[in-house]
């Protein structure tokens, strides 16, 4: 509860980092990643869940953050695409089949799809590209048409079973 009235106290860790703050009830997790805490990195597209742009790692699923609120956010782990990369800049297998693959053009739909196979793979990494088109059916890309993505995906998923 917040010492503010009408605030509500949130206090969760992004990116393995513990932020805290006072927000508005009504302020989207999206929003408050993006204005709170400056990880712009998280896409706003539809705000009804559909296009899949602001898809996060949420307590090791992958939600819509356009649909949930910072306040029920309390006490989560959230994974935004800056948090992928490790510290010493070093790519995840994702990211790096992406850039590999030449599998975004716009990038605005990227981030979204990133959090979206990291999650599915950690879960399914021996995905075959019916999984994988299944797994990334909830985001929307209007530039590529999906191949490049999916072949990087897959790359992906070789790499971090060890195969490649």
């Amino acid at each position: 509860m917040s010492d503010r009235p009408g605030l509500e106290h949130v206090q969760v860790t992004v990116n393995g980092k513990l932020f805290e703050r006072d927000v508005e009830p009504r302020l989207h997790l999206g929003d408050f990643l993006r204005h709170e805490l400056k990880l712009t990195g998280t896409h706003i597209g539809c705000e009804h869940g559909v296009c899949g742009a602001c898809t996060v790692i949420f307590n090791d699923a992958p939600v819509r953050s356009c649909l949930m609120f910072a306040g029920q956010a309390n006490g989560a782990r959230i994974t935004t695409v800056e948090g992928l990369a490790r510290a010493d800049g070093q790519l995840h297998p994702v990211q790096e089949a992406f850039r590999n693959r030449h599998a975004l053009q716009c990038g605005f739909c990227t981030p979204g799809m990133l959090m979206t196979i990291v999650a599915f793979l950690s879960e399914s990494p021996t995905a075959d590209e019916v999984d994988i088109r299944d797994a990334i059916s909830g985001n929307i890309c209007r530039c590529t048409g999906y191949e490049t993505i999916v072949d990087a995906a897959l790359d992906a998923g070789r790499v971090l079973r060890g195969e490649a």
